[in-house]
């Protein structure tokens, strides 16, 4: 039994008071610490709403309010400490190369990041972290990044209860399910990308050629 399933098995047997407040939490420290499995925590959520444990508006507004909480607060750190704090300290988690990347994701999207974050797998802590080194508006930030928790969430906690009460097959198909996503999310990256520079490189010959008449 891994770690993940002793884990599950305790949060099995806290009373419902309790369990609210650790999904909530992990979702909090999921948008923390990116590595932390908080989507795999809510999907058993779900599954505790499956199996007549939990009420789903409890989980729903736990995790919620759990993934806001997280995202405004590494905004919150962004914007106090400052664009030098993380480029010069380049952070495994937080890398200046990244922090950079999504400062130029925000000059050509703004707020529109915001509102997507959630459904961007691996990057939701370095938008929250840049949007707050941008200086973006708080008010709209937190009204932005509430909006697509509440989605992100909905969806995911509707799809793990739709699956029924037994928690392996809830686990395996919504890993599977979440594997796919990434993927896709990857390789839609991953052209874009490719496109971007095909662009530039096209750009770069056409200066040269005019350069050189």
């Amino acid at each position: 039994m891994s770690y993940l399933d002793r884990f599950f098995n305790l949060f099995d047997t806290l009373p419902n008071s309790l369990l609210y407040l650790l999904l909530g939490l992990s979702a909090f420290v999921e948008n923390i610490f990116p590595p932390i499995p908080g989507d795999t925590i809510t999907a058993f959520g779900a599954f505790l709403v499956g199996a007549r444990k939990l009420d789903f508006m409890g989980v729903y507004v736990s995790t919620t309010l759990g993934s806001l909480a997280g995202f405004m607060s590494l905004f919150w750190i962004g914007n106090l400490l400052g664009r030098k704090f993380f480029i010069e300290r380049d952070y495994r988690l937080f890398s200046a190369e990244n922090i950079i990347r999504a400062e130029e994701w925000f000059r050509k999207y703004g707020y529109f990041l915001i509102l997507l974050n959630r459904f961007f797998p691996g990057i939701r802590s370095i938008i929250s972290l840049a949007g707050g080194i941008s200086k973006l508006g708080t008010f709209r930030v937190a009204l932005l990044a509430l909006i697509s928790a509440s989605a992100w969430n909905l969806i995911w906690i509707a799809i793990g209860y739709s699956l029924g009460n037994n928690w392996e097959t809830v686990k395996e198909k919504m890993g599977y399910i979440l594997f796919q996503y990434n993927l896709s999310f990857l390789l839609l990256v991953a052209l874009a990308a490719l496109i971007f520079s095909l662009r530039m490189f096209r750009k770069r010959r056409q200066a040269e050629k005019k350069g050189s008449d």
